[in-house]
């Protein structure tokens, strides 16, 4: 029989150790979160700052262990899983030109931006390109909550924010896709190069919309008849992981697969009732991890002159080429030009998918840990920045119409 002493004994400590770690990130994230929301900033902002005062860079409570970053990665799945599960496309129809046009513009800009900044950095091709796909997510999540406290989110350039911002994370996701295979087989990891890359993305999208509209809803909905309703949400989360395991198969990053999984149950009653349960476990554990693993992984102690002055440089032009382009995108679908700076404003925000960019990024070697920093850094000021130029440029009293020309 133990002692009292054998049970507070530094290795039963360290053999639990994991279990205060998970306890400690649980409680400080919720406060953190609660503290964001309460000072009028996304919650996601609140994490990762927890997760950056609790790591190594300042606290040293937390570390990055390996168990932790699995459980992340289950994390940023289940997130994306829910973001595809909560995207209606329909919605976008009536502005799909608008949105598809500012989505574009907003794309190549910072694309084009963040290669410079890289080349001019003395990075090579590969790592300069992926800092360009670094600064094409928008955050969907932050545009949305501004636009909803300006009265804009169902007037015309809302509804265009909201399908662009989609599009964005979309066209960012398939292009860190394209990216990954193409560094991938220039190591030898991939046969056939950039050619082989696209026949699997092929491949894999005309299986998951095969598979996806004709079996997944089906699958869900015999397990909720068969079992119970619990079994539903299990097999959504086990749907989940399953595509995000075949996208890795076929080349591309996880949460491709785990995403357009969402993407195909999300019309359908099996997808709602799946994403109503899954959401509340999914917020309160494993996606919290993945916000703060963000900050313990991110480490401001290295930041040096000429890193601070890279971290400048990103972070404007994260800012303007947003700006910029989603202004040129509204201005040729026929905006007025105060709308289409004020819809360019809503895409500045970057969030979720960026950060989820950077780790993966991080993980296969694509950049080093000091962008890995200074995305996290672009993600904070981004998302500071969006809800006072969205209100410069937008009244803000509701509003249901357009101010389109």
């Amino acid at each position: 029989m133990q002692s009292l002493t054998d049970w507070f004994s530094p290795e039963t400590f360290k053999d639990m150790h994991f279990l205060f770690d998970l306890a400690l990130i649980v409680f400080i994230v919720k406060l953190a979160g609660h503290l964001s929301r309460k000072w009028g900033q996304p919650s996601v902002m609140g994490e990762i700052l927890a997760g950056i005062l609790a790591g190594p860079s300042l606290l040293g409570w937390l570390e990055p262990t390996p168990f932790i970053r699995e459980l992340a990665e289950i994390g940023v799945i289940l997130l994306m899983f829910l973001a595809g599960l909560e995207t209606d496309l329909d919605e976008f129809k009536k502005s799909a030109f608008a949105s598809t046009s500012v989505a574009v513009s907003g794309v190549v800009l910072p694309l084009v931006g963040g290669l410079g900044v890289g080349m001019m950095f003395g990075y090579d091709l590969n790592t300069s390109v992926f800092i360009g796909t670094l600064l094409v997510a928008t955050s969907v999540s932050i545009s949305v909550q501004t636009l909803r406290e300006l009265g804009r989110l169902r007037s015309k350039e809302g509804v265009t924010i909201l399908g662009a911002a989609v599009l964005d994370d979309v066209l960012g996701i398939l292009i860190l896709s394209l990216v990954i295979g193409f560094a991938a087989g220039e190591s030898g990891g991939a046969e056939g190069g950039i050619v082989a890359l696209l026949i699997k993305i092929v491949a894999f999208f005309i299986l998951v919309v095969l598979v996806g509209r004709k079996l997944l809803a089906g699958i869900i909905e015999r397990a909720n008849r068969w079992l119970s309703a619990e079994a539903g949400v299990a097999v959504g989360i086990g749907i989940a992981l399953l595509f995000a395991f075949l996208a890795e198969m076929f080349g591309m990053a996880g949460i491709v697969g785990s995403y357009f999984a969402g993407l195909m149950l999300g019309k359908s009653p099996a997808g709602k009732a799946v994403f109503s349960k899954l959401e509340t476990v999914s917020f309160s554990f494993p996606v919290p991890v993945f916000f703060v693993s963000i900050g313990l992984i991110a480490d401001i102690r290295n930041i040096d002159t000429q890193f601070a002055l890279l971290i400048a440089i990103l972070t404007v032009v994260a800012i303007l080429t947003k700006l910029v382009g989603g202004a040129i995108g509204a201005k040729f679908a026929g905006f007025s030009a105060r709308s289409s700076l004020g819809i360019g404003a809503g895409m500045v925000a970057r969030g979720e998918v960026g950060l989820i960019v950077a780790t993966i990024g991080l993980s296969k070697g694509l950049i080093p840990g000091e962008l890995f920093t200074a995305t996290v850094v672009i993600v904070l000021v981004t998302t500071l920045v969006t809800p006072p130029i969205l209100k410069w440029f937008f009244d803000p009293t509701p509003s249901t119409g357009s101010s389109s020309t």
